[in-house]
């Protein structure tokens, strides 16, 4: 996909009313699935999932208040952001006074909506700016929310690509929030386009699982699901928040040190970025690294949630997501699964003394070539730390070479026999 065209799956997805469960988000995943191979999965409600169990499922059709000249004041066909997720079915006539405690505003941010759910507590009520809430009159108001909450399921989507390995790299993203573009929709779009470069790569090493699915409830029915199996995943990473405009940010995992915390950091070492350490407060990356499972789950935003003003308001639209920060995240990621993949340990098989590498035709003929004095150099130091101990992320965070350039040398010594790769 090219940035223009995660952008543009953005901007389609944009208008779709998702929640924890219901039809937007088998939606959201059918758009999904004209580009990818999903297996979904649907849950029933009142299935027990860890310490949860699978809520009912919420559907919505229409949503308004109109005041006394009919005029629709407060629109869910505007925007999907005007009702709490959630809400429970009502009709009636209200008084502004009787409505007051059931609309939510952003006093700080006058002009915009903010977003609001009530899950699992049975409530209703709607979202609006507080300009147009400062407008209002006292009534009386027609009030209309035509939505279900009832038994049904809950619905994960997952995208398997098979190594050689069954060892996993998980990548996962929420698809419960309704028209915010940079929480989650970027998100989606860069794990898509990240999943058709992987499957174009032909032969991987690791089997890559793409798991769309809600926000925490998804994830801890997911690890329900799955617990025979999490042992697997070798490298996971939560994705969201991929387009703004913003620097990278990664959190890493619980371990602070996993394989998968060493790859980020590594590639993001030569752009703005920041790296946080573990909190158990976040996106699904607190589900995966729960203590009882422990998984090597790092988090890869840009500006991380809650960091920005738009955060969770109705100026989290497209306009907001940029296709060159889409295109930034996925080439961090693109990168950052290079590590992955070519991560190996080799042991230098003439260790005594500096082997002659200008007669293995090693050394380039064109000296003072940045590029070739940066693979000479690469070259030396994957002879000198190949004692077994040192794997190839060791040496290019040793000496602050780019990894690609370490794997090459590496390849390049192992095809004139100088090294071997072990373990």
């Amino acid at each position: 996909m090219t940035p223009e065209e995660m952008h543009a799956m953005v901007e389609r997805l944009y208008p779709i009313c998702r929640s924890i469960t219901g039809d937007g988000v088998r939606e959201t995943l059918a758009v999904i699935g004209e580009r990818l191979a999903l297996d979904v999965t649907e849950v029933p409600t009142g299935t027990p999932v860890l310490d949860w169990t699978v809520p009912k499922e919420w559907n919505i059709r229409d949503a308004y208040v109109k005041d006394p000249s009919g005029r629709r004041v407060v629109d869910f066909r505007a925007s999907n952001l005007h009702v709490v997720g959630y809400s429970v079915p009502v009709s009636g006539v209200f008084t502004l006074e009787e409505l007051r405690p059931r609309l939510h505003t952003l006093p700080e941010q006058p002009s915009l909506v903010p977003y609001r759910t009530s899950y699992y507590a049975e409530t209703w009520g709607f979202c609006l700016s507080q300009d147009v809430l400062d407008g209002l009159g006292e009534g009386p108001y027609e009030v209309l929310v035509d939505s279900t909450l009832a038994d049904g399921s809950l619905t994960i989507a997952e995208h398997v690509l098979p190594g050689e390995l069954p060892d996993e790299v998980v990548i996962s993203c929420h698809v419960c929030h309704p028209s915010l573009a940079n929480d989650n929709l970027a998100g989606v779009a860069v794990a898509t386009a990240l999943a058709g470069r992987l499957a174009a790569m032909g032969t991987r090493r690791y089997t890559y699982r793409f798991l769309f699915m809600p926000g925490t409830i998804g994830a801890i029915t997911w690890l329900a699901l799955n617990r025979d199996r999490v042992g697997r995943v070798r490298h996971g990473l939560t994705l969201a928040c991929a387009g703004d405009r913003g620097p990278l940010t990664y959190k890493r995992s619980r371990r602070g040190d996993a394989g998968v915390d060493r790859a980020v950091t590594h590639v993001l070492k030569d752009r703005p970025h920041t790296v946080l350490d573990f909190s158990p407060y976040g996106y699904d990356e607190r589900q995966f690294c729960s203590p009882g499972f422990d998984l090597p789950f790092g988090g890869l935003t840009r500006t991380p949630y809650a960091g920005y003003p738009e955060y969770h308001t109705s100026a989290d639209d497209p306009g907001f997501v940029t296709p060159e920060a889409m295109a930034d995240t996925l080439d961090v990621l693109w990168r950052a699964v290079g590590v992955l993949e070519g991560e190996r340990t080799y042991l230098n098989l003439s260790p005594y003394g500096e082997p002659q590498l200008g007669r293995r035709g090693l050394y380039g003929s064109l000296g003072g070539r940045s590029d070739t004095k940066q693979a000479q150099m690469a070259m030396l130091w994957v002879l000198n730390l190949s004692d077994g101990d040192h794997s190839l992320l060791d040496i290019a965070e040793r000496s602050a070479l780019p990894f690609a350039a370490v794997e090459t040398a590496a390849r390049a010594l192992a095809t004139a026999g100088l090294v071997k790769e072990i373990g």
